[in-house]
């Protein structure tokens, strides 16, 4: 779920579930389990407890209820730590705190505080199964939400793919007028073409891996240091670029009996290229969340351009280099 709290889908009433068991804080628990024979509630997880002007102030589980004497009073067994979600709060945010505190529902309050019902297993349970499909069509460019994008006709869904994939074009034709600027070093060198494919795709999947973990590190975490966060996979990088460069290297050597400096070429662009897709991998979601725009389509076309072009510039113009030093 790869898009931050503060837009998309914003909660509707009408999933807020309003007939839960409630109870005020100088309630005994006897008095509590009686209005339990009296009325039939929609959910039967939690009872919360709210003041004389209805605002939330406690909670506590059906299993507390029937685990302390009956004489106990509401407000000694009561938790006043309340993970709550406000009215304006998006689906996901309250999803999201259902997973992080291990909850089966999550209360909603209005600005006022004012408790107004919940939202319960079974509708964070739906909401987690349409964000995830909407993030999967947001990861290939498809910006609408799933009712409109399974109900939609031809001309809709043409409408929503085309703009992503008129940009996948021109940034296809950027890389190969990239590689044709570079036109030297490959014809005298056929092998450094034949690495294309493999050069890209290495930074793709890394580049992937890397918008994924910090996309979800995005949803979970209120602040993140990015400076930090770019540091660290800086260093994860330099690890795997360093193993990766090396089984390139004697893949090139041994088995493609290739001279010593095609593997150094391989082998450093290999390096700059892994660095430069993590980086690009985080900075692409991290600029769209501060704008308010989706994170979850920097795992799409446009991250994939970025990096796709980078990785053919350092690519072919390490080449250049190594054969002008060389």
């Amino acid at each position: 779920m790869p898009k931050n709290s503060q837009n998309y889908n914003k909660l509707d009433e009408n999933i807020i579930t309003r007939n839960i068991p409630i109870a005020s804080a100088e309630d005994k628990i006897f008095d509590v389990v009686q209005s339990f024979s009296k009325k039939r509630f929609d959910d039967l997880n939690y009872v919360y407890v709210v003041d004389k002007e209805q605002k939330l102030i406690g909670v506590f589980s059906i299993k507390e209820l029937f685990l302390n004497p009956k004489d106990k009073k509401v407000k000694e067994i009561m938790k006043n730590d309340i993970v709550k979600a406000h009215l304006n709060s998006t689906q996901e945010k309250v999803a999201i705190l259902a997973l992080k505190n291990n909850l089966k529902a999550i209360p909603i309050v209005d600005e006022n505080d004012k408790f107004l019902g919940i939202v319960s297993s079974d509708s964070i349970l739906k909401i987690l199964h349409l964000e995830n499909v909407e993030d999967f069509l947001r990861s290939a460019g498809i910006g609408s939400s799933v009712r409109e994008t399974l109900e939609g006709d031809s001309f809709f869904l043409a409408k929503v793919r085309i703009p992503w994939l008129i940009l996948g074009l021109v940034g296809g034709a950027f890389a190969a007028f990239v590689v044709e600027f570079f036109e030297a070093p490959l014809k005298s060198h056929f092998i450094l073409a034949s690495f294309i494919p493999l050069i890209v795709y290495i930074a793709d999947a890394v580049g992937s891996q890397t918008q994924t973990l910090f996309i979800r590190n995005l949803v979970f975490e209120e602040k993140i240091n990015i400076f930090n966060y770019i540091i660290k996979e800086i260093k994860t990088g330099l690890m795997i670029s360093l193993i990766l460069g090396l089984i390139l290297f004697g893949i090139v050597m041994f088995l493609f009996k290739a001279d010593f400096v095609i593997g150094l070429i391989l082998a450093i662009s290999l390096l700059f290229t892994i660095l430069i897709a993590m980086i690009v991998g985080v900075s692409t979601p991290w600029f769209l969340n501060k704008f308010k725009k989706d994170p979850a389509i920097g795992a799409g076309p446009f991250g994939t351009i970025i990096r796709d072009i980078l990785t053919l510039i350092i690519y072919l113009g390490v080449s250049s280099l190594i054969f002008w030093l060389f």
